[in-house]
């Protein structure tokens, strides 16, 4: 039975409501079929004109925490939960992590004029709103009648947050806006929120906190079971909880320097030589390309003159948001067109231009299907949204999906399988179907997928983006195992420690291009490593 509160006590309950931005108390949820409740008994209020981060390692349930604190469980999305109270905003906007769920609409300003038309906003006034609010989150685009899937997603990100702005919300859930930015794009996004948040609620989920520490009044610090471990001001929380910190491998100031300072770290950067190379002097180039050009609807959005991948390379694409650094992948892929020299283990990809007929249209759909498997049969590859290559309806199946296609034994895939649910920090989570993960846990998912396959080649997009430190470095240290074994490694990536100083190579993209491919320091002293080997 509810209690009965006196009207001093429901006034005091009321006016303690209306100070309150967001807020649950004795929260319990746990996901159907699931053992593991995702928060226990929590409680958390969040105060009007209040920032707060929200901070913990990869599956720890900050994502459903800005869900529930935002009505979005259980009003849309049904998972069992009890709480004694929660307090929701009248007036609220979330940026999810992933912008492709956020749309409702095919094009650009269809999007936009979708939330204008909601808050009968005149239409001689729209296409105002709508420049006003693209300047703001840095999305320049002459026209904005362009489909929005052909959009990357860091571009995509920053169109999520311009609909939002323009509802004008007082309470903003951010679920890593900047997570698919370039440094540019991350400054010009959080210097956009601080300017629109004054007078707002804020509650942050972000791994990148480096833009954000000095910003927000309060960091919530939770552990891998979704227990909160403390709460307090930035400078209290880094500083208390160091030990938590780097024990749960989540994001804090200064982690990149103690891990290269660490012997795991060291060890990442020592400049060994790959295996092969090393020991047989081979010269062989698993890729060579020559003005080539990927193609999308007919027209050019990748070029490369010239450039070449030895076994053991380990490239990083870097380059700003729509310069093209996915659709360079996708066509070493076969998944985009493609026109020039493409040699992949030293066999050409030939006839690779279109037919003219609607009679030929079957036949080029065949031929590059046949491209993508040939591809495939010597390319491991890692979508920037893990999701498009999940096929299996259990994550242990997922991984052994792909090595069945290889032809191993049972016991082999078994044996694989648990090893990489170990190493990508999946355990325990064999029958848990892909889609239920968190966006770090479906990225390392795509990840172990890939790399279990052990071909000559890896090509990832993004693999790091929306992961917890720990497994940031994991990601990487297979990276640097398979390299070490003769594997390609080529990488887009945002997070310029990778680029400078644990690839062995950086090539530039811009505007469609890649504009320049250069040896990085590590990439020198393991060349220079290797030709002492081969003298000797």
């Amino acid at each position: 039975m509810m209690p009965i509160l006196t009207s001093a006590a429901a006034s005091d309950q009321q006016n303690r409501a209306a100070a309150i931005a967001a807020g649950v108390t004795g929260l319990r949820l746990k996901f159907p079929g699931e053992e593991r409740f995702v928060f226990k008994d929590l409680t958390l209020h969040v105060q009007q004109g209040e920032k707060v981060l929200l901070l913990g390692p990869s599956g720890s349930g900050k994502s459903t925490l800005l869900q529930v604190l935002s009505g979005i469980i259980p009003s849309l999305v049904e998972v069992p939960m009890r709480c004694e109270e929660r307090i929701q905003p009248p007036s609220w906007g979330f940026v999810f992590q992933d912008p492709d769920t956020q749309f409702c609409m095919p094009y650009v300003d269809e999007e936009l004029a979708f939330v204008l038309e909601n808050l009968a906003v005149p239409q001689n006034e729209m296409q105002g709103r709508m420049g006003e609010v693209l300047e703001a989150v840095g999305l320049h685009m002459p026209e904005l009648h362009v489909q929005i899937d052909t959009l990357s997603q860091g571009m995509k990100q920053r169109l999520a947050l311009a609909s939002v702005l323009l509802s004008n919300p007082q309470v903003l859930f951010l679920d890593e806006p900047s997570a698919l930015l370039d440094p540019e794009g991350r400054e010009q996004i959080w210097e956009t929120v601080k300017k629109i948040s004054p007078d707002r609620t804020l509650i942050i989920v972000e791994h990148r906190i480096e833009e954000i520490a000095g910003f927000v009044d309060r960091v919530v610090l939770f552990g891998p079971e979704g227990q909160l471990l403390g709460q307090g001001t930035p400078q209290e929380v880094f500083s208390t909880y160091q030990s938590e910190l780097k024990e749960f491998g989540i994001w804090y100031p200064g982690v990149w320097e103690h891990y290269f300072l660490s012997p795991e770290g060291e060890a990442l950067l020592e400049p060994v030589p790959q295996d092969a190379q090393a020991s047989s002097g081979t010269t062989l180039k698993l890729l060579e390309l020559s003005r080539f050009k990927g193609l999308r609807h007919g027209k050019p959005v990748i070029k490369i003159e010239q450039a070449s991948v030895s076994p053991g390379d380990f490239i990083a694409i870097t380059g700003p948001n729509g310069a093209g650094k996915s659709s360079l992948l996708l066509s070493l892929m076969g998944l985009l067109r493609s026109e020039g020299t493409y040699l992949l283990i030293g066999e050409p990809l030939d006839d690779r231009a279109p037919g003219r007929s609607a009679r030929k249209g079957r036949w080029r759909r065949n031929k590059r299907d046949k491209h993508v498997e040939q591809a495939a049969s010597h390319i491991g590859f890692v979508f920037q949204n893990p999701e498009f290559q999940f096929v299996a309806e259990q994550v242990a199946e997922e991984i052994a999906f792909s090595l069945r296609l290889e032809g191993l034994t049972e016991k082999l895939v078994a044996e694989r399988v648990d090893d990489a649910m170990l190493t990508f920090g999946l355990e325990g989570l064999n029958h848990r179907h892909p889609y239920q993960l968190s966006l770090g846990q479906k990225r390392r998912l795509s990840v172990a997928g890939a790399a279990v396959l052990n071909k000559p080649i890896l090509l990832l997009d993004e693999p790091t983006f929306g992961q917890d430190a720990v497994n940031t470095f994991a990601i990487l240290q297979v990276c640097e195992k398979l390299r070490r074994q003769g594997t390609s490694i080529i990488m887009v990536t945002h997070e310029e420690k990778i680029a400078d100083i644990i690839a062995t190579h950086r090539w530039e993209v811009r505007e469609g291009s890649v504009v320049s491919q250069r040896r990085t320091e590590r990439g020198e002293r393991i060349r220079r490593l290797a030709q002492e080997e081969g003298n000797r």
